[in-house]
């Protein structure tokens, strides 16, 4: 199966609404947005929910199997974005959710975001794995923050990368060189 991650599109919109209608219920208890809506998930395509949305659309059957985006937030805050990643459960443990992150990481950086965050509920071991393999850390952990569909209480883990910390030192060991980038 071959994937290719595009900036998502109103074209894409028919499609990204069945991947979010086929994710399982606990899925979409972790989910802030209401993904289900088409309004909400048409207004991203349009741009006006602001931010920068991407989805991986398998080749063969034009189907969603990942989606990722990146939220500037707002005010005093509008130098952090926030990652939200969701991959199908059978792409899943594939490299799908890595490259996507990677990509909104990439793009943060290169719209000048100084910082991400991304929140992850504590018994998501393989996304806080991710995250943290890709320089995330941990920033707060809000107990008892989250309520499940069942009304269980979660808590919640808010990761962080801070880009000027993350490339300042890949700078002093000449990656940035490497990689054809300035990235003081």
């Amino acid at each position: 199966m071959t994937v290719e991650v595009l900036e998502l599109q109103e074209a894409h919109c028919d499609a990204l609404l069945r991947f979010f209608g086929g994710l399982p219920e606990g899925d979409l208890t972790f989910i802030e947005e209401e993904v289900t809506d088409p309004d909400v998930v048409r207004s991203w395509a349009t741009g006006k929910a602001g931010g920068r949305r991407w989805v991986a659309v398998d080749g063969d059957s034009g189907e969603v199997a990942g989606y990722v985006a990146v939220r500037p937030l707002t005010g005093w805050s509008s130098h952090v974005g926030e990652v939200r990643l969701v991959v199908s459960p059978t792409r899943r443990g594939s490299g799908l959710g890595r490259q996507l992150a990677r990509l909104a990481l990439v793009s943060a950086v290169g719209d000048g975001l100084a910082k991400l965050v991304v929140e992850v509920v504590a018994e998501q071991g393989a996304a806080l794995a991710l995250f943290t393999d890709l320089g995330f850390t941990g920033e707060a952990l809000l107990r008892d923050h989250v309520r499940d569909r069942e009304g269980q209480l979660r808590d919640l883990m808010v990761l962080a990368h801070h880009v000027d910390e993350t490339w300042a030192g890949m700078a002093t060991v000449g990656l940035d060189e490497a990689l054809g980038q300035d990235l003081s």
